[in-house]
């Protein structure tokens, strides 16, 4: 984002506060304009000529740019694979890494291998970590038995 006196442009295309076009003006007059009000003058785009610029209250332009790098980074999905005759601690373990995955913002989806019939017991374990994982993630879709395995996603509250 370019503000304030790094615009090297002659002269920009004005927006006011308001967001009223005040037009075409010199980059010294649009750098004055922006002193008076105590605002600043924010670059929106260098494609163009001359470049469209902004009046921006004093500290608005970087809670804009932050809102737009967070927008920018959607969360990734993360896969998390069980087995339906897994032991306690491994149960806690996996549980554990759901739960750091889930709080850092990004979801979760549980994957349980099945071989024969344990199609009611991965349906039981998906739904125990749903319940103790409830406080960190609410479930995207419901438990999927499909084939040879059992799938549920958490997204972060």
């Amino acid at each position: 984002m370019i503000m304030n006196e790094k615009i090297k442009a002659s002269e920009v295309e004005l927006t006011g506060l308001n967001g009223e076009a005040l037009g075409i003006v010199p980059t010294s007059e649009a750098l004055a304009m922006a002193r008076k009000l105590k605002v600043d003058l924010v670059c929106t785009s260098l494609l163009s000529s001359p470049p469209p610029c902004r009046l921006i209250g004093a500290g608005t332009a970087k809670q804009e740019a932050q809102q737009a790098r967070k927008k920018e980074n959607a969360p990734k999905l993360k896969e998390i694979r069980l087995t339906p005759h897994i032991e306690d601690h491994d149960y806690e373990t996996k549980k554990q890494q759901a739960e750091r995955i889930l709080k850092s913002g990004d979801a979760v989806l549980f994957v349980v291998r099945i071989q024969g019939k344990e199609g009611a017991r991965a349906k039981e374990l998906l739904e125990g970590l749903l319940k103790e994982l409830s406080p960190v993630g609410q479930r995207k879709t419901g438990i999927q038995l499909s084939g040879k395995q059992a799938a549920v996603q958490l997204d972060p509250i």
